[in-house]
């Protein structure tokens, strides 16, 4: 029994062992075919992402490789460009032929300046002038060096750029394309090389040349400084004295041949530097020299041509039609200097000369003797002080030399001024005043020297001689100038040229007033240059100009406010040269069509256009800020509310006839009692000529708020009543017939309308008839109702047409034999006379009788 439960026990235990083991081989083999399954996907995952990596990298190496050709493309387009622009080369060749000149220059300057003390400001004020102007020129130099430098700099951070490019050192997957991307990148590395060492060359030439001009310029800045230092102690030095008595002289100045040679040096210097630093300004001077040349010649040629009294001509233009060039060069010799700023003195003085020689040949023949011997006299010692002005240092001769030229001149001028008391009416206007300012200079002068204040000496000297002959060939050039407009007039035009509509008379009054101001601004103007004190008044007039003043919380500078005031001036008389314009075009036409009417009476709107326009104009100009133009408006309309009624109702009522135009310029008007032609429409008032040639002016506003009447607004006609009595009795229709065929016939009566003869009364004693026709110019109505009334009077005087009598019968009754006076009833008795003027008196009839 325990056998068969231990064998029972082993087969279950074999069965249980062998399931298990069953079981875990059958659990094994899943195991495997799971890990399997895992596997393939784990495989076919991998193989997926190593594909799918393989597809990114070799699309990244695609994109790669594009990107390189394309950043290598983008260099060599860069490096090209700075090749060519390298090519063309740098605009630097004016800089360095320019910079060794101008070291030069400075060189001979300041060896000028530290060995000699210059006895004038003028040269003090040209050697600034020229160290300014240098100053300029390596300004402008320094500025096209910058220019240049930058843009090397910018090619050089290209360069630099390309070389430190990490990109270009990545290398492409495909063989192909590595190939195509080394054979470019050498091909740009080999450019790079070239412009980077071309560029590096260009660079430090330009940067040679900075450093040139910052010298340069630095050493000219030390300079002005040296001059200005000169400068300010001038005057100190001039005011004590800069040597002793006269009778006393120093022995440092005796050496006259340095001064001489120093002079002489330092004008040839500052004479070439001159000419050779502004040749723009030479060819304008030399430009205008050839205008006033072909304006002078060519209006004389054609005024002595066409004109028919040529001895007028020659009487009225007596410089232009007997000296023609020495006309020409006379003007361009007082004018061209002043189109320098700052020239040399020997340049001026050469200039200056050469107009006295000029003026002095003009009128030989045109003043007295005794003027004509002073000028002369004049001439010599203003030729004197030239020299004596070119001087740099003191010497002992050339204070003898002005202080005898002094004598000189004061002798001189003293023999001209006892003439000149003597017949003042043969002298030129104000040349006493002249000759006493002369005197009194010519006085301080010699006082100056002697007590060895010679600078000063010399200043006032100068001043005196060369001013004085600048009004005699300022006054010379206005005089040319006037004569050449005066011919110009008188050359021979179409009738409708413009010149032929302006009256000479009035534009030279008003011309000459123009040049006088302009010759008396020059006049002040070298007087300030021969005192040496231009520039000393430029920078003083500058700074009262520019400094602000306040009003309130509104600021405003003197200078802001003189333009204010001159564009306000310039635009009045733009405004008034419009209006005059119009005004000789109105009396120049003859057709009074309307439109041209309504053309002229829009000068009024131009008018008023072109002083708002300068008055905006004029605010921005000086600088006013716009929005305080509030202030003013409001200002403006407090003022009209108080007391300006009026000025705006006409102003108003101005701009609403200059828009509507129910008047015009020419038209015939009847206001308030008075006909006549419309002159002129004004801002405020319009005048209104009638028919006896008086002017009439009239309130703009008169014209809106009453009745006008105007025969011409829509055209010129006019109609013609006229009343004809006859005697009773006669044939009304040949009458009408006589006088209808009379005005039928009349040739300045219009056809339509046509004329019409109506029977306007019947009486006991006449018949009256009306006479109706119309005329096309209001203008002639006058003259054509004369005509047409002889012309009616021929008519009934042939025709014989009865006119109605205006004799009377007189009855006279008497008693029964009273006698009858023969006398009485002769008309022409003597008694009948007598009787006629003790007056009869006529008795009625008795109606019993």
């Amino acid at each position: 029994m325990f056998k068969i439960t231990k064998i029972t026990s082993l087969i279950i235990v074999a069965i249980a062992l062998f399931s298990s083991v069953e079981g875990y081989s059958q659990t094994k083999e899943k195991d495997k075919d799971k890990k399997a399954v895992v596997s393939k996907r784990e495989a076919a995952r991998r193989g997926l992402h190593k594909r799918d990596s393989l597809m990114r990298s070799l699309n990244r190496s695609d994109t790669s490789i594009n990107s390189l050709l394309q950043r290598i493309e983008q260099y060599t387009t860069t490096f090209n460009q700075i090749k060519n622009n390298l090519a063309e080369g740098l605009d630097t060749a004016d800089v360095s032929e320019q910079l060794p000149q101008v070291a030069k220059r400075l060189d001979k300057i300041a060896k000028i300046t530290d060995s000699h003390k210059a006895s004038t400001l003028r040269y003090l004020f040209v050697i600034r002038d020229n160290l300014d102007r240098i100053q300029d020129r390596l300004e402008e130099s320094q500025s096209d060096l910058d220019d240049i430098n930058t843009k090397l700099v910018q090619n050089q951070k290209d360069l630099i750029k390309f070389a430190k490019d990490t990109t270009l050192k990545t290398v492409p997957y495909d063989s192909l394309a590595r190939r195509t991307f080394f054979t470019q990148l050498k091909t740009v590395k080999i450019l790079w090389h070239r412009i980077d060492s071309v560029n590096r060359v260009a660079l430090l030439k330009v940067n040679l040349l900075q450093d040139k001009a910052s010298v340069s310029y630095t050493k000219a800045l030390d300079e002005d400084d040296q001059i200005d230092a000169k400068i300010s102690g001038f005057a100190t030095k001039a005011l004590s004295g800069e040597t002793s008595y006269i009778w006393s002289p120093d022995r440092q100045y005796n050496d006259f041949s340095s001064a001489f040679n120093s002079t002489v040096r330092l004008n040839n210097l500052l004479l070439g530097y001159f000419i050779k630093s502004q040749p723009a300004t030479h060819f304008i001077g030399i430009i205008f020299l050839v205008l006033v040349f072909i304006w002078i010649i060519y209006t004389r040629s054609k005024a002595l041509k066409n004109h028919e009294d040529s001895e007028k001509l020659f009487n009225e233009a007596n410089y232009i039609c007997k000296r023609p060039v020495i006309s020409s060069l006379l003007m361009v010799t007082v004018i061209v200097p002043y189109f320098y700023n700052h020239p040399p003195t020997v340049l001026l003085e050469g200039f200056f000369l050469l107009s006295m020689v000029l003026a002095l040949i003009l009128i030989r023949k045109e003043i007295p003797k005794d003027s004509f011997n002073f000028l002369i006299g004049l001439f010599a010692l203003a030729f004197g002080y030239s020299i004596s002005n070119l001087f740099i240092e003191i010497s002992n001769v050339d204070r003898y030399l002005v202080f005898a030229l002094s004598i000189l001149s004061i002798a001189l001028a003293f023999s001209l001024y006892k003439k000149y008391k003597k017949s003042p009416e043969q002298h030129l206007p104000n040349t006493g005043l002249a000759l006493q300012v002369f005197i009194a200079l010519q006085g301080l002068s010699l006082i100056l020297n002697i007590t060895g204040r010679f600078s000063l000496a010399k200043i006032a000297g100068v001043t005196a001689v060369f001013n004085l002959w600048l009004v005699v060939t300022l006054f010379l050039v206005i005089r040319i100038i006037i004569q050449g407009l005066y011919l110009q007039f008188q050359i021979k035009r179409s009738p409708n040229s413009i010149i032929n509509w302006i009256d000479y008379n009035l534009v030279q009054k008003k011309f000459k007033k123009t040049l006088i101001l302009i010759g008396s601004l020059l006049w002040l103007f070298f007087l300030l240059q021969n005192l040496n004190i231009d520039d000393w008044a430029s920078d003083n007039l500058h700074d009262i100009f520019t400094q602000k003043q306040a009003v309130g919380d509104s600021s405003f500078t003197l200078g802001g406010f003189i333009v204010f005031i001159f564009v306000i001036w310039l635009s009045s008389i733009v405004s008034k040269v419009i209006s005059y314009l119009f005004d000789i075009s109105a009396q120049r036409v003859t057709d009074l069509s309307v439109l041209k009417r309504k053309n002229r009476t829009s000068a009024l709107i131009i008018r008023i256009g072109v002083f708002s326009v300068g008055f905006l104009l004029a605010v921005a100009a000086s600088g006013f800020p716009i929005d305080k133009l509030t202030i003013i408006i409001s200002a403006f309309g407090v003022g009209i509310g108080f007391g300006l009624q009026n000025i705006v109702n006409n102003l108003v009522s101005g701009l609403i006839m200059a828009f509507e135009k129910p008047i015009n310029i020419g038209d015939v008007i009847q206001v308030d009692g008075h006909m006549g032609t419309m002159r002129e429409i004004g801002i405020r008032a319009s005048k209104v000529v009638t028919g006896d040639g008086s002017e009439v002016i009239i309130p703009n506003g008169d014209f809106i708020s009453h009745q006008v009447i105007n025969w011409t607004l829509s055209n010129s006609n006019r109609q013609i009543d006229l009343r004809i009595i006859t005697a009773y009795g006669v044939d009304i229709a040949k009458v009408k017939d006589l006088l209808k065929n009379l005005l039928i016939n009349h040739d300045d009566i219009m056809t339509t309308p046509a004329p019409a003869v109506l029977v306007n009364n019947v009486s006991e004693s006449a018949i009256e008839f009306k006479v109706l026709f119309w005329v096309a110019d209001i203008n002639k109505t006058g003259e054509i109702k004369s005509k047409i009334l002889a012309e009616i009077y021929s008519t009934i005087d042939r025709e014989q047409i009865p006119l109605p009598s205006t004799q009377k019968d007189i009855k006279l009754f008497l008693p029964d034999g009273t006698p009858v006076d023969n006398q009485f009833l002769n008309p022409g008795s003597e008694g009948t006379k007598s009787g006629s003027k003790k007056g009869f008196k006529e008795n009625p009839p008795d109606p019993g009788q």
